[in-house]
């Protein structure tokens, strides 16, 4: 039986590390405030703000075989460091992708050059200061992962669930897509994620792992939730400068098509996940993960408030003004089917 810390362990992906680390029989302990929610049965929960003095007082000392870091923010990479540091015999650092300096290099593996740091609000340089203070304190018992897009169910972003939720509350009628033609998506399920990090623990792995899942189309990834979801409509894509005229954001947060990248970032999704892989890295394939992502949606209700995506009023209205420009232009947009639109590639509706 292995001790582990987690310093965390009560929002999306502490918990689901702390739930597999139960279910085998572990010995776990969750440090966290509890605002995301509560802690797992079976573990033993430390409530405390870990910007107060004393914070670690209760896990200081402890020899523990494991301690997994989720949080970014300076203050408490670098406090749980000064505290325990010395304590674990393995530490992993959970990281992002995002902390590469660039988006546009295909294949780009984990020594890629990273974003500087002058900025340590922004999330992107704060995950990078939080490798480098973390590396120098821990050294060769370090594992640092780099997830990207991660999915599943309970996803507390809204992000990957958008578009097979958005297509059954649609179910006959239309939805809006972004111009889906060389566009990529690469995700984790959240359960494999932890599963990998909870095994390259027990096998005291080190070094840095982009611990991302294989490149879809987003095309693939459209057309596998309608099938999911059953949308019988149609699928009405848009040129970006349309969308972008029209105030619709890329990728996450409000009035956004999610998923949906610049074409400069073209490259975001499309990470080298060879070391990854090597390392025993696995996912679960695409329909299975829409599948229980539809089941979650439902549960939590298909036209609840979204921390990300369009409202279907939005949509409808955006829905509207296309119908309006159509019936101006006269193009025809309207009158493709999905699969046509989705393999040759969606025109413009302007």
């Amino acid at each position: 039986m292995t001790r582990t810390l987690i310093l965390g362990g009560t929002g999306w992906l502490g918990r689901e590390i702390a739930e597999q680390l139960v279910s085998l029989g572990e010995d776990v302990t969750c440090l966290a405030r509890g605002e995301s929610g509560s802690a797992p049965g079976g573990v033993a929960f430390i409530r405390s703000d870990r910007k107060t003095p004393g914070a670690y007082d209760l896990v200081a000392g402890v020899a523990w075989d494991e301690i997994i870091e989720l949080a970014y923010e300076p203050d408490l990479v670098t406090g749980a460091l000064v505290a325990l540091a010395g304590s674990a015999q393995h530490w992993t650092l959970v990281s992002s992708v995002s902390v590469y300096a660039s988006n546009a290099e295909p294949g780009a593996e984990e020594d890629a050059s990273l974003v500087e740091t002058f900025d340590l609000d922004d999330y992107a340089q704060a995950k990078v200061a939080a490798e480098r203070v973390t590396t120098e304190a821990v050294g060769d018992r370090l594992l640092i992962a780099r997830p990207g897009l991660i999915a599943g169910p309970g996803d507390p972003s809204d992000r990957f669930g958008y578009w097979v939720a958005r297509l059954a509350l649609a179910a006959h009628e239309s939805v809006l897509l972004p111009n889906v033609r060389d566009r990529s998506v690469q995700y984790i399920d959240v359960r494999d994620l932890a599963a990998w990090i909870i095994s390259a623990g027990h096998r005291r792995l080190t070094g840095t792992y982009n611990a991302v899942g294989s490149e879809h189309n987003l095309s693939t990834v459209v057309r596998a939730a309608a099938q999911v979801a059953s949308h019988t409509g149609n699928l009405i894509p848009v040129d970006d400068d349309w969308l972008i005229e029209h105030n619709v954001n890329y990728w996450a947060g409000p009035r956004s098509l999610p998923l949906w990248l610049p074409r400069s970032d073209y490259a975001f999704a499309r990470r080298s996940r060879s070391r990854f892989v090597a390392a025993g890295g696995t996912e679960r394939n695409l329909k299975e993960v829409l599948e229980d992502v539809l089941a979650d949606e439902r549960k939590r209700g298909l036209d609840r408030e979204r921390r990300s995506g369009l409202t279907r009023k939005e949509e409808n209205r955006l829905l509207d003004e296309i119908a309006r420009q159509i019936a101006s232009d006269d193009d025809g947009v309207g009158d493709r089917s999905v699969q046509s639109q989705l393999e040759t590639g969606p025109r413009t509706s302007r």
